[in-house]
C-alpha cells in the first residue's frame, strides 16, 4: 500500500498519470528523505517526518554531511551538502530559527578570504569523492556554491553576518559574468531571484539573458539538439533547456524565453520520464543544479533519479502543466 492507501500499480501501465508513474517509482528506489519530500509535495505529507529525515545528515559543526549530495560520499560537513539542506529546509518552509542559526555559523568557518563558498572543503581529504570534485588545500570562491544559499537566505529573510561579505562577493561574481557556461548562470539566477536590490537584479539578470542567448547556453529547439554547442568542458549532451533556468513562472529567467521556446522545453522535460517513472540522471537535470553529474560509482544514478523525478515534477506543476 502507497501512503495514499491505493494499491501499488504496474508502473508501465499507459493510462497512469505522471505523477502515479513517478510515485511508484519512488517508493521503489528513494532514498527516506526523498520518499518523504515526495509525500509532502504530492500527497499532502507533513512536513516534520522530511525534517526528521534530514536530520539525519546533520552534524555538530551545524553542516551537513553523509553524502546528503550522492557526490560526496562520507560524514564530514561540506558547502554542498550544506547547500543541499537549505534547499530542503526551505522547500517544507523551515529555513530560519537556531537551526539556520547554526548554519550560518558553519559557513562562516568554511569561507574563503572573500567571504564566499568553495565547492568543497579540504576536510573532505581522505573520502570517495566524484572526479569531477578535486580537493585542493586552498579551494577558491565559487559563485556556483555561493550563490544558491545566499539566495535561500535571502529568500527566507534570514539575517546573519556572514550575508554580508557572501552577497558582495555574489553581484561582483555576476556583473563580472561575461563569457559563462549553464552551472554557473543557474547559480546567477538562484541569487538573483531573491536578492533584496529588485532593480539592480532585474538589470541584471536582463544582460544575463542576453548573454544566455548570444552565447547559446539554452538550447531553444529540443528536437535540434546538434544544432547547440556543448559548453567547454561538458560532456556530449549536457545541453541546456528554458525550463532549467525558470524553474518557476516567478524567475527573472522567465523573461528570457517566449511562451513558444518554454513550451517547448516543458514538452521535452516531460517527455524524459522513463518507463518506470522515474526521470533520467542526464547531466542537464542534476539534482544539485549547479554541477555536471557524472556516474563515477555504481550507487550515484540509483540515489540521484528520485531527486530528479521530484525536481521535474515540481518544475512542471509550477508551470502549469499536469502531472495527475
Amino acid at each position: 500500500m502507497s501512503e495514499t492507501g491505493a494499491s501499488p500499480l504496474p508502473a508501465t501501465s499507459p493510462a497512469h498519470s505522471p505523477l502515479l508513474r513517478a510515485e511508484q517509482f519512488v517508493w521503489l528506489t528513494a532514498r527516506v528523505l526523498e520518499q518523504r519530500l515526495f509525500a509532502h509535495h504530492f500527497l499532502n505529507g507533513g512536513v516534520d517526518p522530511v525534517d526528521t529525515a534530514l536530520e539525519a545528515y546533520r552534524n555538530e559543526d551545524g553542516g551537513y554531511g553523509h553524502a546528503l549530495e550522492p557526490d560526496l560520499r562520507g560524514p564530514v560537513s561540506q558547502p554542498l551538502h550544506t547547500g543541499h539542506a537549505l534547499r530542503v529546509l526551505d522547500a517544507i518552509g523551515r529555513c530560519g530559527g537556531q537551526r539556520v542559526e547554526r548554519v550560518c555559523r558553519y559557513l562562516t568557518a568554511v569561507s574563503t578570504a572573500d567571504g564566499a563558498l568553495p565547492a568543497t572543503h579540504p576536510g573532505r581529504r581522505g573520502y570517495p569523492v566524484a572526479p569531477h570534485l578535486p580537493v585542493v588545500d586552498d579551494p577558491p570562491s565559487e559563485l556556483l556554491t555561493t550563490g544558491p544559499v545566499v539566495g535561500l537566505l535571502n529568500r527566507n529573510a534570514v539575517w546573519h553576518a556572514w550575508l554580508f561579505r557572501a552577497t558582495d562577493f555574489c553581484w561582483y561574481a555576476v556583473d563580472s559574468l561575461d563569457k559563462s557556461h549553464p552551472y554557473e548562470v543557474q547559480a546567477a539566477v538562484a541569487f538573483l531571484d531573491s536578492a533584496p536590490d529588485r532593480p539592480r537584479a532585474e538589470a541584471a539578470a536582463a544582460r544575463l539573458g542576453r548573454l544566455v542567448r548570444e552565447q547559446r547556453l539554452a538550447a531553444l529547439e529540443p528536437g535540434r539538439l546538434d544544432t547547440y554547442p556543448v559548453a567547454p568542458g561538458y560532456l556530449p549532451g549536457e545541453q541546456h533547456f528554458p525550463h532549467d533556468y525558470a524553474k518557476t513562472p516567478s524567475s527573472l529567467a522567465r523573461a528570457w524565453f517566449t511562451d513558444a521556446e518554454l513550451a517547448r522545453s516543458l514538452d521535452h522535460l516531460a517527455d524524459a520520464q522513463q518507463e518506470d517513472g522515474g526521470w533520467p540522471v542526464l547531466p542537464h537535470s542534476c539534482a544539485r543544479g549547479w554541477y555536471p553529474q557524472r556516474a563515477w560509482a555504481p550507487g550515484i544514478a540509483l540515489e540521484t533519479r528520485p531527486m530528479v523525478t521530484v525536481e521535474a515534477l515540481r518544475t512542471l506543476r509550477a508551470h502549469g502543466r499536469s502531472i495527475g
